[in-house]
């Protein structure tokens, strides 16, 4: 017993050493479990990358020479660009119905006889610019001049739609120049009856028609584009 005590006297260190090893063994606890939990979160990390990878992939940008039904947006038309021409063509259609409904045509289902280099298809052209060139006369008040508004001049305003055009659409014309009588068949009275609320002038709305008919001309049979080749 005296030698154990000496021995614990002596050699202090001795006595520590159950602690000390308690302290060790729950360090190397520790450290095992914070070992394994950064191992659990590397293979969950990594078990992760590959599904956010794929998102990535699925979610970039399509290149060039991608396949698999994928659409590149870049290059795939806008809902505007493709709307567009689908909103001309609905236009033209109820144009061409409105003006085949409403303005004159021939009386018969047969073949229409004024076709270009006829007497009748010149007579009809001839008509028509001779019917816009006389109401445009009576529009300036330079045939039965009047003081206040009359039926020659209300005729004058309206030549182009009353004769003018109904003149030039009984030829056989071309299609194009068709398609620009039958707007100018519903755009014409919307003019005449919109502008004397901002201008009362027989001659301006004269004027207007005529610029309208011609820049109608221009836009459908192309002759801007005409001039700029030669």
């Amino acid at each position: 017993m005296s030698r154990f005590m000496f021995a614990a006297h002596c050699c202090p260190q001795i006595s520590n050493l159950p602690a000390m090893a308690c302290r060790r063994d729950a360090f190397l606890h520790r450290g095992s479990l914070s070992g394994r939990r950064n191992v659990n979160a590397e293979a969950f990390d990594a078990a992760e990358a590959p599904a956010a990878g794929e998102g990535m992939v699925e979610g970039r940008e399509p290149l060039e020479g991608d396949s698999g039904g994928v659409v590149d947006r870049a290059s795939s038309p806008s809902l505007s660009e493709s709307a567009a021409p689908a909103i001309g063509k609905d236009i033209k259609k109820v144009v061409q119905k409105t003006a085949a409904t409403f303005a004159p045509r021939a009386s018969t289902a047969t073949k229409n006889p004024a076709v270009p280099g006829t007497p009748l298809y010149t007579v009809f052209e001839v008509q028509g610019y001779a019917s816009m060139l006389f109401g445009g006369v009576l529009s300036f008040n330079l045939i039965f001049p009047s003081n206040e508004p009359d039926i020659w001049r209300l005729m004058g305003m309206w030549s182009i739609w009353m004769f003018t055009i109904p003149s030039l659409r009984a030829r056989d014309c071309s299609k194009n120049e068709k398609e620009a009588l039958n707007y100018l068949f519903l755009l014409i009275p919307l003019l005449n009856v919109l502008i004397p609320f901002f201008w009362k002038s027989f001659a301006v709305v004269w004027s207007v028609d005529t610029l309208t008919f011609f820049v109608m001309y221009a836009w459908k049979l192309g002759w801007l584009q005409r001039a700029e080749e030669k």
